[in-house]
């Protein structure tokens, strides 16, 4: 099956952060500009750096085209990068903001 290996997964990995979020967590992170303003910076520079590694004229990192959705968008990133890159980088943020509310309860008591 066409897309299974890697495009699957990318899937699931957006839609399990969304749901940590938006069903157990509750942070709040999405309401926040700053979080938005650090994706802008993260695809700053994930999208030179990914560009580089997977252009299609000289390829450091190969995929096999079978395991993906086969979009690559822009400078040949396959689209599934970026999924990856927000649900790791989305992860990490809500549990540091999670962690930190935490600590501030504890704090407080």
């Amino acid at each position: 099956m066409t897309g299974l290996g890697y495009t699957l997964p990318a899937v699931v990995a957006v839609v399990a952060v969304l749901v940590l979020e938006l069903r157990v967590l509750r942070t709040g992170l999405f309401r926040r500009p700053a979080y938005w303003i650090s994706m802008v910076i993260v695809l700053g520079f994930q999208i030179p750096v990914d560009g580089w590694l997977t252009k299609l004229s000289a390829p450091i990192v190969i995929y096999d085209e079978k395991h993906t959705s086969g979009i690559r968008y822009p400078f040949d990133i396959p689209v599934e990068d970026f999924l990856f890159g927000w649900a790791m980088v989305t992860a990490a943020l809500l549990l540091w903001v999670r962690g930190r509310s935490r600590n501030r309860d504890e704090e407080t008591t």
